[in-house]
Protein backbone atom coordinates (compact mmCIF):
# COMPACT_ATOMS: atom_id res chain seq x y z
CA UNK A 1 0.00 0.00 0.00
CA UNK A 2 2.82 2.15 0.60
CA UNK A 3 4.12 2.34 -2.75
CA UNK A 4 0.83 2.26 -4.06
CA UNK A 5 0.41 6.01 -2.27
CA UNK A 6 3.95 6.91 -3.11
CA UNK A 7 3.52 6.22 -6.89
CA UNK A 8 -0.05 8.03 -7.56
CA UNK A 9 1.80 10.82 -5.03
CA UNK A 10 4.94 11.08 -7.75
CA UNK A 11 2.48 10.64 -10.85
CA UNK A 12 0.72 13.62 -9.40
CA UNK A 13 3.83 15.95 -8.82
CA UNK A 14 5.22 15.01 -11.85
CA UNK A 15 2.54 14.94 -14.24
CA UNK A 16 0.34 18.21 -12.41
CA UNK A 17 -1.93 18.23 -15.77
CA UNK A 18 -3.58 14.69 -14.72
CA UNK A 19 -3.83 15.61 -11.02
CA UNK A 20 -7.63 17.01 -11.79
CA UNK A 21 -9.01 14.08 -13.17
CA UNK A 22 -6.75 11.61 -10.61
CA UNK A 23 -8.49 13.14 -7.31
CA UNK A 24 -11.95 12.80 -9.58
CA UNK A 25 -11.18 8.85 -9.73
CA UNK A 26 -10.18 9.04 -6.08
CA UNK A 27 -12.81 10.70 -4.76
CA UNK A 28 -15.12 8.65 -6.93
CA UNK A 29 -14.14 5.43 -5.72
CA UNK A 30 -13.46 6.42 -1.81
CA UNK A 31 -17.21 7.07 -2.45
CA UNK A 32 -18.15 3.92 -3.62
CA UNK A 33 -20.35 1.34 -1.40
CA UNK A 34 -17.51 -0.66 0.64
CA UNK A 35 -14.94 -0.17 -2.17
CA UNK A 36 -14.90 3.13 -0.87
CA UNK A 37 -12.90 1.68 2.59
CA UNK A 38 -10.20 0.01 0.52
CA UNK A 39 -9.07 3.31 -1.24
CA UNK A 40 -6.53 5.53 0.17
CA UNK A 41 -7.59 8.79 -1.01
CA UNK A 42 -7.57 10.70 2.41
CA UNK A 43 -3.43 10.02 2.31
CA UNK A 44 -3.63 11.35 -1.70
CA UNK A 45 -5.41 13.90 -0.83
CA UNK A 46 -3.20 15.57 2.03
CA UNK A 47 -0.65 15.39 -0.34
CA UNK A 48 -2.32 17.12 -3.12
CA UNK A 49 -3.65 19.99 -0.62
CA UNK A 50 0.26 19.94 0.11
CA UNK A 51 0.95 20.74 -3.22
CA UNK A 52 -1.70 23.30 -3.68
CA UNK A 53 -0.05 24.89 -0.21
CA UNK A 54 3.38 25.09 -2.15
CA UNK A 55 2.16 26.48 -5.37
CA UNK A 56 2.94 23.34 -7.82
CA UNK A 57 -0.75 22.68 -8.15
CA UNK A 58 -3.63 25.39 -9.24
CA UNK A 59 -6.38 24.16 -7.08
CA UNK A 60 -9.08 25.22 -9.23
CA UNK A 61 -8.92 21.72 -11.58
CA UNK A 62 -8.20 19.82 -8.54
CA UNK A 63 -11.91 21.12 -6.83
CA UNK A 64 -13.92 20.28 -9.73
CA UNK A 65 -12.64 17.04 -10.13
CA UNK A 66 -12.79 16.13 -6.63
CA UNK A 67 -16.07 17.66 -6.86
CA UNK A 68 -17.55 15.78 -9.04
CA UNK A 69 -16.09 12.64 -8.18
CA UNK A 70 -17.30 12.94 -4.63
CA UNK A 71 -20.84 13.69 -5.78
CA UNK A 72 -21.54 11.10 -8.63
CA UNK A 73 -19.74 8.70 -6.10
CA UNK A 74 -22.12 9.23 -3.38
CA UNK A 75 -25.25 8.89 -6.29
CA UNK A 76 -23.92 5.79 -7.13
CA UNK A 77 -23.90 4.22 -3.88
CA UNK A 78 -27.48 5.72 -3.21
CA UNK A 79 -28.77 3.95 -6.35
CA UNK A 80 -27.50 0.88 -5.89
CA UNK A 81 -29.48 0.92 -2.37
CA UNK A 82 -32.56 1.98 -4.16
CA UNK A 83 -32.24 -0.78 -6.92
CA UNK A 84 -31.25 -3.62 -4.81
CA UNK A 85 -32.77 -2.49 -1.31
CA UNK A 86 -31.73 -4.62 1.92
CA UNK A 87 -31.05 -7.32 0.10
CA UNK A 88 -27.76 -5.86 -0.98
CA UNK A 89 -26.73 -6.85 2.38
CA UNK A 90 -26.93 -10.51 1.74
CA UNK A 91 -25.02 -10.59 -1.33
CA UNK A 92 -21.13 -11.10 -1.55
CA UNK A 93 -19.58 -9.40 -0.95
CA UNK A 94 -21.45 -7.19 0.94
CA UNK A 95 -22.58 -9.48 3.25
CA UNK A 96 -19.13 -9.58 4.86
CA UNK A 97 -19.66 -5.75 6.07
CA UNK A 98 -23.32 -6.18 7.43
CA UNK A 99 -22.74 -4.72 10.36
CA UNK A 100 -21.62 -0.86 8.65
CA UNK A 101 -24.91 -1.30 6.93
CA UNK A 102 -27.01 -1.79 10.46
CA UNK A 103 -24.74 0.94 12.17
CA UNK A 104 -25.24 3.47 8.38
CA UNK A 105 -29.12 2.36 9.23
CA UNK A 106 -29.23 2.92 13.42
CA UNK A 107 -27.67 6.80 11.88
CA UNK A 108 -29.63 7.56 9.46
CA UNK A 109 -33.24 6.67 11.51
CA UNK A 110 -31.50 8.87 14.26
CA UNK A 111 -30.48 12.21 11.70
CA UNK A 112 -32.51 11.53 8.26
CA UNK A 113 -31.31 13.50 5.64
CA UNK A 114 -28.35 14.92 7.90
CA UNK A 115 -26.95 11.78 7.99
CA UNK A 116 -26.08 11.81 4.36
CA UNK A 117 -24.36 15.05 4.91
CA UNK A 118 -22.59 13.69 7.97
CA UNK A 119 -21.97 10.55 6.91
CA UNK A 120 -19.01 11.57 4.67
CA UNK A 121 -16.97 12.51 7.13
CA UNK A 122 -17.58 9.49 9.16
CA UNK A 123 -14.88 6.56 8.56
CA UNK A 124 -15.94 3.30 8.23
CA UNK A 125 -19.75 3.26 7.50
CA UNK A 126 -19.09 6.79 5.33
CA UNK A 127 -19.62 4.65 2.46
CA UNK A 128 -22.20 2.99 3.34
CA UNK A 129 -24.77 5.72 4.10
CA UNK A 130 -25.48 6.64 1.01
CA UNK A 131 -26.75 3.24 0.10
CA UNK A 132 -28.82 2.96 3.45
CA UNK A 133 -30.38 6.09 2.21
CA UNK A 134 -31.74 4.76 -1.53
CA UNK A 135 -33.03 1.40 0.90
CA UNK A 136 -34.90 4.09 2.98
CA UNK A 137 -36.05 5.41 -0.17
CA UNK A 138 -34.88 8.99 0.85
CA UNK A 139 -36.07 11.49 -1.47
CA UNK A 140 -33.77 12.18 -4.90
CA UNK A 141 -34.10 15.97 -4.01
CA UNK A 142 -33.48 15.85 -0.29
CA UNK A 143 -30.46 13.29 -1.09
CA UNK A 144 -28.79 15.21 -3.91
CA UNK A 145 -28.89 18.59 -1.99
CA UNK A 146 -27.37 16.59 1.03
CA UNK A 147 -24.65 15.09 -1.80
CA UNK A 148 -23.44 18.40 -3.09
CA UNK A 149 -23.37 20.29 -0.15
CA UNK A 150 -21.44 17.94 2.09
CA UNK A 151 -18.70 17.38 -1.29
CA UNK A 152 -18.59 21.30 -1.24
CA UNK A 153 -17.29 21.04 2.13
CA UNK A 154 -15.73 17.76 2.90
CA UNK A 155 -13.06 18.11 -0.01
CA UNK A 156 -11.60 21.59 1.06
CA UNK A 157 -11.91 19.62 4.91
CA UNK A 158 -9.91 16.51 3.27
CA UNK A 159 -7.31 19.28 1.47
CA UNK A 160 -6.25 21.41 3.94
CA UNK A 161 -4.23 19.68 6.46
CA UNK A 162 -1.50 19.13 3.51
CA UNK A 163 -2.11 22.66 2.47
CA UNK A 164 -1.53 24.15 5.90
CA UNK A 165 1.55 21.36 6.53
CA UNK A 166 3.04 22.87 3.09
CA UNK A 167 3.69 25.90 4.91
CA UNK A 168 5.24 23.53 8.04
CA UNK A 169 7.36 22.27 5.17
CA UNK A 170 9.11 25.21 3.76
CA UNK A 171 10.38 25.77 6.94
CA UNK A 172 11.73 22.68 7.35
CA UNK A 173 13.23 21.96 4.24
CA UNK A 174 14.93 25.36 4.42
CA UNK A 175 16.63 23.94 8.09
CA UNK A 176 17.56 20.30 6.98
CA UNK A 177 18.23 20.64 3.15
CA UNK A 178 15.21 18.12 2.59
CA UNK A 179 12.92 18.30 -0.20
CA UNK A 180 9.67 19.62 0.32
CA UNK A 181 8.29 16.85 -1.75
CA UNK A 182 10.19 13.96 -0.34
CA UNK A 183 9.13 15.51 3.53
CA UNK A 184 4.66 15.94 1.96
CA UNK A 185 5.33 12.45 0.75
CA UNK A 186 6.77 10.49 4.08
CA UNK A 187 3.62 12.43 5.63
CA UNK A 188 0.94 11.18 3.57
CA UNK A 189 2.73 7.62 3.59
CA UNK A 190 2.48 7.83 7.00
CA UNK A 191 -1.22 8.89 7.86
CA UNK A 192 -2.31 6.19 4.48
CA UNK A 193 -0.79 3.40 6.57
CA UNK A 194 -2.74 4.05 9.66
CA UNK A 195 -6.05 4.72 7.86
CA UNK A 196 -5.77 1.49 6.07
CA UNK A 197 -4.50 -0.50 9.27
CA UNK A 198 -7.50 0.97 10.99
CA UNK A 199 -9.86 0.50 8.66
CA UNK A 200 -8.70 -3.32 8.23
CA UNK A 201 -9.11 -3.94 12.49
CA UNK A 202 -12.40 -2.03 12.17
CA UNK A 203 -13.49 -4.23 8.68
CA UNK A 204 -12.36 -7.58 10.86
CA UNK A 205 -14.14 -6.74 13.80
CA UNK A 206 -17.03 -5.69 12.00
CA UNK A 207 -17.00 -9.27 10.26
CA UNK A 208 -16.49 -10.71 13.47
CA UNK A 209 -19.74 -9.14 15.10
CA UNK A 210 -21.37 -9.51 11.74
CA UNK A 211 -20.82 -13.32 12.03
CA UNK A 212 -21.89 -13.81 15.35
CA UNK A 213 -25.18 -11.61 14.59
CA UNK A 214 -25.57 -14.00 11.87
CA UNK A 215 -25.28 -16.76 13.95
CA UNK A 216 -27.12 -15.46 17.03
CA UNK A 217 -30.14 -15.47 14.03
CA UNK A 218 -29.72 -19.30 13.07
CA UNK A 219 -29.44 -19.66 16.79
CA UNK A 220 -33.09 -18.21 17.41
CA UNK A 221 -34.57 -19.58 14.02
Amino acid sequence: MNDYIQLINNFISNNQVWAGPIIGLLCFGESLLVIGIMIPATAILIFTGGLIGTGTLDPTGVFIWGFIGAVLGDAVSYYIGRWFGWEITKKPPFNQYYLFFVKAHKFFEKYGTLSVFLGRFMGPIRSTIPTVAGVMELKHSKFQLANITSAIIWLPVMLSPGYFSAKGAQTLSAKTGVGIGEILTILSVVLGVGIVIYFFITSRKSKTNSDTLMSDKTDQS
